[in-house]
Formats: C-alpha cells, sequence, structure tokens
C-alpha cells in the first residue's frame, strides 16, 4: 500500500505546477512532504507491528541537522550506527498508547524501499485493542508542510488519518 500511494503521489508532480526548472537538477525531489505509519495489531502473536515510511532524501538531511554527523541510510559506512539514528529519531516522533497504556515498541530495522526508508518496529504482547492513541511528529521540525498519514488495522478493520503540521494526535476507536 505505502509503495502504491508514493508511486502515485510522484506521478503527481507534473500536475502540481510546482515543478522547478529542469536545468536546476533536481532541486526539489518531490512536492509532498509526508511519512506513511502502518500499525498493525497481530492477534494471533498479539502484539502490534509497526511500520514507518519517509522519504529518504528529507530524513537524512533531519537527521543530519539534529544528531550534527554524517548520515547515509542508503549505503551506511556503520550500519549499526544508522539503525540507531532511525531508531532513536522514530521513536520520539512516535508515541502509541494502546487502552491507556503506554506502548514500547522495539526496533526491528529499515531497508530502502525505492525513495524511501521503511523501519520496523513491534510491541510486547497486547491481547486485544479497543483504542489507540497515536502521537506523531516525524519530520515536523523539518517542514511546516509537513503531513502524517498512519493506517492502522485491528481486528481486520483498517482505519486512516492524516495530520497536517503541526496536527500531532490522533484517536482511533475499534
Amino acid at each position: 500500500m505505502v509503495t502504491i500511494l508514493f508511486k502515485w503521489l510522484i506521478c503527481l508532480i507534473p500536475f502540481t505546477g510546482q515543478l522547478v526548472n529542469p536545468a536546476s537538477k533536481l532541486s526539489c525531489l518531490h512536492p509532498v512532504f509526508m511519512s506513511v505509519t502502518e500499525i498493525e495489531h497481530n492477534a494471533s502473536a498479539k502484539r502490534l507491528e509497526v511500520s514507518c515510511k519517509i522519504f529518504t532524501d528529507d530524513f537524512e538531511k533531519t537527521l543530519r541537522t539534529k544528531y550534527k554527523g554524517t548520515v547515509d541510510l542508503i549505503h551506511p559506512a556503520n550500519k549499526l550506527a544508522m539503525d540507531k539514528l532511525v531508531s532513536n529519531y522514530v521513536l520520539q516522533h512516535l508515541q502509541i498508547v494502546a487502552d491507556g497504556k503506554p506502548v514500547n515498541l522495539q526496533f526491528i530495522g529499515y531497508e530502502i524501499i525505492e525513495e524511501g526508508v521503511v523501519s520496523y518496529y513491534e510491541s510486547a504482547a497486547i491481547n486485544a485493542v479497543k483504542k489507540l492513541e497515536i502521537t506523531d511528529t516525524i519530520l515536523y521540525e523539518y517542514k511546516a508542510e509537513q503531513i502524517s498519514i498512519i493506517h492502522v488495522i485491528v481486528g481486520g478493520e483498517r482505519k486512516s488519518i492524516k495530520l497536517n503540521n503541526p496536527e500531532a494526535k490522533a484517536i482511533l476507536q475499534f
């Protein structure tokens, strides 16, 4: 789903009226600043499984500014250091509360898929979910136009919400 969404957004570039002069050599790689977070309750494993997709160029610029160092997520010289940067950043900017209890997410890893960094997390045991409170400020400090799209699946029911910076909180009931 995430891949289809990003391909769809890239196809819209010629129609947005925001294209730059072709001679500027892609000074703007994309006209939309967004992250996509997917949260699914895996009933058989009794845990939340979370993925976050963020445009690589935006994410690297944000990490360089925040952590004042060399950041190369595509070809890292030190993969463990990049894992730590990705994990620390996302876990500081994404909080989930399930049925009134904060969810502790464990970082699984990240991969590059097309133009995005997709990082993966899972929770400890959560038997059932009736209400999720999500705080998402991923890349909000990078662009005022940042958008967070959140998709949640619980018990086969899918709900989605869009947060426009500075909106940071979503509450979904199942």
